[in-house]
Formats: structure tokens, C-alpha cells, sequence
């Protein structure tokens, strides 16, 4: 393989078959769960990057389920996102995220710098309950409970908190080990169709684990949750602040 075919050719690793395929990526009939809870302000300030600032005492927890995704295939994920402001302008920060399936776990880290890790995520309606758990190996460190359908949300805050920008901290170390990708991405979802939206009672239940520590921003009291169906398109991301330069 000559130098000028792997400049072509060069998109992801490896190179004869590359984890993940080009964008765009759409995805149809993806279903959030989502649970807002208050945390401690002390462990927000610790996990969220500068110039980032937490927006308030509030973290979202949340399921998805992917059933229909191009190039990525079916998967379910969870993770913490933090409510952000970033030069007065409100956004997200992805803290963590779990997920059973390899190319969307290769191609969010290579891609966006999505902080995530292989677990087992799961998003299943039984009887009259929607229920969210993680288990990372055998531990069960996350359970969130619904009620199904209560109530019908009203779909403007919804849709407005899909559109807010969101933010990553992309870390790609160097051959030799130290930092050569050290950057804070922002993408945005788009061509949002919102389906539907739903919220009833709640209930989010987090437990520590050594490599999986979404513990460390404990649940003290739970706000809000939403169940929501959407079809959207991932948009790649731009750099929004770099670390190294």
C-alpha cells in the first residue's frame, strides 16, 4: 500500500475495515429516558471542564435506546450529562457514558471525544413502569424507574434542550504517552423530529464502582423525568476550545 492510497484511504482504524463507517449518522425511533436530579455543587465543580461552568445543581441521567442508527446499528446507552453555561450561553457536558456496542464506542471516542466506556445498558417497559439499568461487568450501578405515559410533557422544552449545544472533553494521547489531542468539542443534534414526550413519577438509584464512579454525583433528590421518541441526526463537532494550544 503506497503512501498516496493510505492518504485516500485513511479514515478510521484499521484500515482494511474500519470500525465505524463515514457520517452523516441518523438515527430513527431513538428513545431517551431522562432524569433530572439534584447533586452536590462541590462534586459539579470537579467534573466539569473550564471554561465550563455548571449552570446549576443539576445533573440528567439517562437512558437511550437506538434501535435504528446508520453505520452504528442497534444499541442502547447511559450516561451523565451536566447542565452547563459556556460564555453566558446555556449547553450540555457529556460527564460519562456506558454503552454495549463497539463502533459507536470507537467511533464517539475517535470522532467527538464521547467519554465512552463497554457496559450493559438496558431501556424495557415492564407492565406499568419504564426501566433504566446499567450494569458495568456483573454490578448493577444504575436503576431509574417511570411511570409509563402519565402524562403528556409539553414538547417546547423538550425539543429546546435537544437543540442546545453540547460539549465533550476529547483527550487522544501521543505515541509516547503524553497528551496530543486535549480539546473541548461542541456538535449539536440536528433534523430533529420529535415524536412524542412523556413524564410521570420517578425514581434514580446510583451505586459506586471503582471504573464506573457516576456515583461521585450523588442523587439528592430527584426533579423531573421525560420519556421521549425523536428521530435525529448526529452533526460532527467543531473545536470550541483547545487545551494544548
Amino acid at each position: 500500500m503506497d503512501i498516496e492510497t493510505i492518504r485516500q484511504r485513511a479514515f478510521a482504524m484499521p484500515i482494511s475495515a474500519p470500525a465505524f463507517p463515514p457520517g452523516p449518522y441518523r438515527f430513527v425511533d431513538r428513545e431517551y429516558f431522562i432524569i433530572t436530579y439534584r447533586t452536590a455543587p462541590s462534586a459539579l465543580e470537579r467534573a466539569v471542564p473550564a471554561p465550563l461552568k455548571p449552570a446549576s445543581d443539576l445533573v440528567k441521567y439517562e437512558f437511550i435506546r437506538m434501535p435504528d442508527s446508520t453505520g452504528f446499528g442497534d444499541y442502547t446507552e447511559s450516561g451523565q450529562v451536566i447542565p452547563v453555561m459556556r460564555d453566558g450561553h446555556p449547553g450540555a457536558y457529556t460527564h460519562a457514558m456506558f454503552l454495549d456496542d463497539h463502533p459507536p464506542i470507537a467511533g464517539g471516542r475517535e470522532l467527538w471525544g464521547f467519554p465512552k466506556k463497554l457496559a450493559t445498558p438496558k431501556l424495557e417497559v415492564h407492565a406499568d413502569t419504564l426501566v433504566g439499568t446499567l450494569d458495568y461487568g456483573p454490578v448493577r450501578i444504575a436503576t431509574a424507574t417511570m411511570g409509563f405515559k402519565h402524562r403528556t410533557a409539553d414538547l417546547v422544552p423538550v425539543l429546546a434542550a435537544l437543540e442546545e449545544p453540547q460539549y465533550l472533553l476529547k483527550i487522544i494521547p501521543h505515541v509516547d504517552g503524553s497528551a496530543r489531542v486535549c480539546e473541548l468539542v461542541e456538535f449539536h443534534l440536528e433534523e430533529i423530529a420529535l415524536k412524542g414526550a412523556w413524564t410521570g413519577p420517578a425514581a434514580l438509584e446510583l451505586h459506586p464502582h471503582a471504573l464506573a464512579p457516576i456515583a461521585e454525583l450523588p442523587v439528592l433528590e430527584v426533579i423531573s423525568a421525560v420519556h421521549l421518541l425523536a428521530d435525529v441526526t448526529l452533526g460532527l463537532g467543531r473545536i470550541a476550545f483547545d487545551y494544548l494550544g
